[in-house]
């Protein structure tokens, strides 16, 4: 099947090609031409709001060359309480890497979690995550929160397997206020693919373990560099 350029605007909800005016935007919206996927992401709202959020929240990223510009990939960054981080990594991506990202842990609640699906969050499945990598798309998966922000957390055990089936990049993302407070400019690095010293099966719950550890240990590294 041929698809035109239009379509193919139209149905990438992975990359941002190029900035649409906000009339455009809004035409289209009432025009109903504006793709939702099967997650019930849209990247239209998401396009609209991200101005909001980085006129209001400075950010300053490191090592974005290590970000995929194409292709699935699983970003795994420490986390603490709130949805700051989610939303500071997602701006940072845009700037390195011109793509929308996915971030696991859709709330299972139907209001709150359709809305967190809409701006880009999956639920915290091993299926929907298998699902959303198969497509392509760039997927954040959160450790698990830490007080005061400060160090990187447990690595969540039921997703450890399906992390496996796509590059995996460490990130740390630092607020710039003392003990962890959010103020800014907040820093995102991103470090290098994690990687296994010998060959392993993806379906081995073992190599699965073992790369929990090893991403754990590549966002701690991260949040043990000084600021530069």
């Amino acid at each position: 099947m041929n698809v035109s350029a239009a379509d193919r605007e139209r149905l990438d909800v992975d990359h941002i090609e190029r900035a649409v005016p906000l009339n455009a935007m809004l035409r289209r919206r009432f025009d109903g031409r504006y793709p939702i996927d099967a997650f019930g992401f849209d990247p239209q709202i998401v396009d609209l709001v991200t101005p909001l959020f980085t006129a209001t929240i400075r950010v300053d990223t490191e090592g974005g060359e290590h970000v995929p510009t194409a292709g699935p990939a699983v970003l795994v960054a420490n986390r603490g309480f709130g949805i700051l981080e989610p939303a500071v990594l997602g701006i940072a991506v845009r700037r390195v890497a011109s793509r929308r990202l996915r971030i696991v842990g859709a709330p299972a609640v139907p209001a709150l979690g359709g809305l967190a699906r809409r701006l880009g969050a999956i639920s915290a499945s091993a299926a929907d995550m298998r699902a959303c990598l198969r497509a392509g798309n760039l997927v954040a998966v959160p450790l698990a929160p830490t007080w005061l922000r400060r160090g990187a957390g447990i690595p969540p055990r039921p997703l450890l397997q399906a992390m496996t089936t796509a590059p995996i990049v460490p990130v740390a993302v630092t607020p710039g206020g003392p003990f962890g407070l959010a103020i800014a400019p907040w820093r995102v690095q991103f470090g290098p693919l994690v990687t296994l010293p010998d060959p392993y099966d993806p379906g081995d719950p073992l190599a699965a373990a073992r790369f929990g550890e090893a991403v754990r240990d590549a966002v701690s590294d991260l949040l043990e560099q000084p600021i530069r």
